[in-house]
């Protein structure tokens, strides 16, 4: 008899998740069953194939969502992290295993003693980040421990950035994920970090002056900037103690001052409305944010406000996205500036459909042992194949598959609401992520942490 695999959401992230499952239905005795309202981005191929079924279905039809789920046997949501709750409520109702890929919320937690209760397993955060970047570094973090370690720095940063020889414009980058998250990012309150033994702050304006250079070998020098809250799992990891305690994303280098133009202009801004934002020329999006003057060209009041040169390379990633362009015209009614920017920057940085787009992760781990400091860093690189089958579909999309096999076959069984960071979880998944080509290379450096003889600054 067969069990159905029913995935809720068929976007950009699920090509792998999908192909992954379809691959293993004869010899697992699998159905897979895709609800959505628009499956254009899913491989004709897989449409096609004998056990997969695609359902239209309109996820806020209370009735029909039950009923998708009640004959399923686990249901994985790819939808936007606000609906899983509809998703996970059905799931408790009729006692179905649930998996995704997104942080977990406060209206997800409050059913964890329901869920337990249940017998159930709802796997949450185990895509990339967050999902592999929990299993690698606690198979890492653990691996320390029991050698007797004590864990006195971690820093851990993730980049979806374009592939090298896909890597054509003067930012060195393109959305190969959400782009409106790109656009928000870091907003709603300072981040906040543990450096060298002192709490750490930094506003939304100054984040994307303050960054970090890490070095990928045959992959050249990256920058990371931190996260909005790396203080996050310092209980889950087991790093109450830990001296520094950083997440971060990476980007090319110059990317994080180029986009701080963004933020100095207001662009970024998702608070309020443009009322009269259709038809606005990109041309006259720029001038919204630059003082009146009865003389002087946008280009060169822009320039005079932020105070770059002609032969500033900023100023060649300005004119790259066209931003002075009159005649190209922004079609969004009643648009914040946030809104109408990712628009304008979509225009130019949607992959092509030969481009390929990558993955980069880097931990740091820091550590005392029989008195002596040492630090282990692991870097992960992962590359696409085309637009459809990105490396960011692989890395968010097979842990995903992996840990609903894993459930189905009850190979992971400990019920409740969680995160992938126990050995019955990680230890498995990380054995086949590598046999897809996604794994760590790791590598002892001298330990460069926290000096106790030193002041934080």
């Amino acid at each position: 008899m067969s069990r159905t695999v029913l995935v809720f959401g068929a976007g950009k992230s699920t090509a792998y998740l999908l192909k992954y499952i379809l691959e293993k239905s004869a010899e697992e005795k699998l159905k897979l069953v895709i609800c959505d309202i628009d499956f254009s981005q899913v491989d004709p191929k897989m449409t096609s194939h004998e056990n997969c079924s695609l359902v239209k279905l309109d996820i806020f039809n209370d009735a029909e969502r039950g009923k998708a789920i009640a004959e399923a046997s686990i249901v994985v949501s790819m939808l936007p992290p606000k609906l899983h709750i509809k998703i996970a409520e059905d799931c408790l109702k009729h006692t179905k295993h649930l998996v995704t890929a997104s942080y977990i919320n406060q209206d997800i937690q409050k059913l964890d003693a329901d869920v337990k209760k249940a017998g159930l397993v709802f796997m949450n955060e185990i895509g990339l980040d967050p999902g592999i970047d929990h299993m690698s570094a606690m198979q890492i973090i653990d691996r320390i421990r029991d050698t007797g370690g004590k864990m006195l720095l971690f820093e851990s940063f993730t980049g979806g950035l374009v592939a090298p020889d896909s890597d054509t414009n003067l930012w060195n980058y393109k959305f190969t994920w959400n782009p409106r998250n790109v656009v928000v990012a870091g907003q709603g309150g300072a981040a906040k970090f543990i450096q060298e033994g002192t709490y750490k702050y930094i506003p939304y304006q100054k984040l994307f002056r303050r960054t970090e250079f890490l070095e990928v070998k045959g992959y050249g020098t990256f920058e990371g900037y931190a996260n909005r809250d790396s203080l996050k799992y310092r209980e889950a990891y087991g790093l109450q103690d830990a001296l520094t305690l950083y997440r971060g994303t990476m980007r090319r280098v110059g990317f994080s001052k180029a986009w701080h133009m963004f933020v100095m202009l207001g662009m970024t801004d998702d608070s309020y409305i443009i009322e009269n934002s259709k038809g606005m020329s990109y041309r006259e999006f720029v001038n919204l944010f630059l003082p009146y003057s009865p003389t002087d060209s946008v280009e060169l009041k822009l320039r005079h406000y932020l105070k770059i040169d002609q032969d500033d390379i900023r100023w060649g990633k300005l004119l790259e996205l066209n931003l002075f362009d009159a005649s190209k015209k922004i079609p969004l009614e009643n648009a914040t500036p946030a809104q109408m920017l990712q628009y304008i920057l979509e225009d130019s940085w949607t992959l092509l459909e030969h481009e390929k787009d990558m993955i980069v992760m880097y931990h740091k781990f820091g550590y005392e042992i029989g008195g002596e400091k040492k630090q282990i860093d692991a870097n992960m690189v992962v590359l696409g194949e085309n637009r459809i089958y990105t490396a960011m579909a692989k890395t968010v999309g097979l842990p995903v598959a992996m840990a609903a096999l894993q459930i189905l076959n009850q190979k992971i069984k400990t019920p409740g609401i969680q995160i992938p960071i126990k050995s019955e979880v990680y230890d498995p998944i990380l054995v086949e992520l590598k046999s897809h080509g996604i794994d760590f290379n790791e590598f002892e450096v001298p330990y460069l942490g926290y000096n106790p003889d030193s002041i934080a600054i």
